[in-house]
């Protein structure tokens, strides 16, 4: 069967539209209608934004230099408790051989590097016996302003040995706040160029390259190597005015008559 065809008008033109413009316009006016719906019944959320990271609290920096500092720092001292152990020493006796210096550093870091130490050793070449040399380690101070500034908790009392003022070097950022703030001089905070941390005497509770027990119930490897049995752990707190706690006399009777024994060949043959 044969469809009919359609008629087309004299003028050439068709009257009405065809199946395919219906469609097309048709088809226009559902996607036109349905966009509209969207917008004018359907909000489109807002995107969530990324909350920003929350910054690290700001401490109060203290220091023994000023009078809010001080009273500051005298309510820490009763807040903290004490060290359970402290390193003294007698410079008079030091051969400056720096054995406690590369004992700390192997010990500690697998390397024998004298600027990895946390115990210096500081030589007045100009100088006469026996202010020639001065031992400088890591206080233990009773008020640990280094413990106080850290603004990471880096610089910590661990509690569980010793009450030992140290520095996690996973949490140290290497801001440096902890060497700034070292009333000692030279400050006792070590920097370690290479990794961009600090680093002090920890009385080798931690040391992974010596294989002893270390910390105030244990062993130091700058006190068990010492040949000159110069430098020693000692339980009672020292006094914190000066030096005089720290620089102690750890000289045997006959210790002053051999000085002087060498002293005169020394000099006069």
């Amino acid at each position: 069967m044969v469809a009919a065809k359609e008629k087309t008008p004299a003028n050439g033109t068709r009257k009405g539209i065809s199946r395919r413009q219906f469609l097309v316009g048709t088809g226009a006016t559902v996607v036109v209608g349905a966009v509209g719906a969207t917008m004018l019944g359907c909000k489109t959320p807002a995107p969530t934004a990324t909350p920003a990271p929350t910054p690290a609290p700001v401490k109060k920096t203290l220091s023994f230099t000023d009078t809010g500092g001080q009273t500051a720092l005298r309510q820490l001292a009763s807040t903290i408790p004490p060290a359970a152990g402290y390193l003294v020493h007698d410079s008079t006796k030091c051969a400056f051989c720096m054995t406690c210096m590369m004992a700390c550093s192997l010990s500690h870091e697998g390397k024998e590097n004298l600027s990895l130490s946390r115990i210096q050793i500081d030589s007045n070449a100009l100088g006469h016996y026996p202010s020639d040399l001065v031992m400088n380690v890591c206080r233990q101070c009773t008020t640990p302003v280094c413990v106080q500034n850290c603004p990471t908790e880096a610089c910590h009392v661990d509690t569980a040995n010793g009450n030992v003022r140290v520095i996690d070097e996973k949490k140290c950022i290497g801001c440096q706040t902890c060497i700034n703030s070292c009333p000692q001089i030279p400050h006792r905070t070590i920097w370690n160029q290479a990794a961009n941390k600090a680093t002090k005497c920890d009385l080798c509770l931690n040391t992974p390259y010596w294989g002893e027990k270390g910390g105030p119930d244990g062993k130091q490897a700058c006190v068990e190597l010492c040949p000159m049995n110069a430098i020693k752990l000692v339980k009672q707190t020292p006094s914190q005015q000066g030096t005089a706690g720290y620089e102690v006399n750890l000289r045997s009777p006959n210790y002053e008559g051999l000085v002087t024994q060498l002293n005169t060949k020394v000099w006069w043959g």
